[in-house]
């Protein structure tokens, strides 16, 4: 793609949107609505502020974005259908998630035992009273 917007604006494409829901029922096409998530693709240089010195943008090519529902304007550019909007449409940068931390340790026997909850005390007896009707 030859494309490189111009200050703020950023392209992004979109990523597609699940064709099942959690209890495993297939959406046609023509029910789904459009993700709002996508990948930016290209970003512009900034924008300049008040004193006239180039603020960069935060996003940057590669990164995964959550925008509005109705953000952007939609373009077609070499056969792909892209989003072209203002950084400031877009809500926030979805993090990748952190490598899983390696296999844990198994503790010792003991240790497991130990960690179970102790059982609770007996409690005592109640006593019987006794009732007498003072006259």
């Amino acid at each position: 793609m030859k494309f490189r917007p111009l200050h703020d604006r950023v392209v992004i494409r979109r990523l597609n949107a699940e064709e099942k829901t959690s209890g495993g029922i297939i959406i046609p096409d023509t029910a789904q609505e459009k993700p709002m998530e996508g990948e930016v693709v290209a970003a512009g240089t900034g924008v300049r502020n008040e004193a006239g010195h180039l603020v960069p943008l935060e996003v940057k090519a590669g990164d995964r974005v959550l925008f509005g529902k109705w953000s952007g304007t939609e373009v077609k550019i070499d056969g792909n259908e892209l989003l072209i909007m203002k950084e400031s449409d877009i809500l926030g940068v979805i993090q990748a998630p952190a490598a899983a931390p390696k296999a844990a340790v198994v503790a010792p026997k003991a240790a497991v035992v130990a960690a179970k909850p102790a059982p609770k005390p007996a409690k005592p007896a109640a006593k019987p009273t006794k009732t007498t009707k003072k006259a």
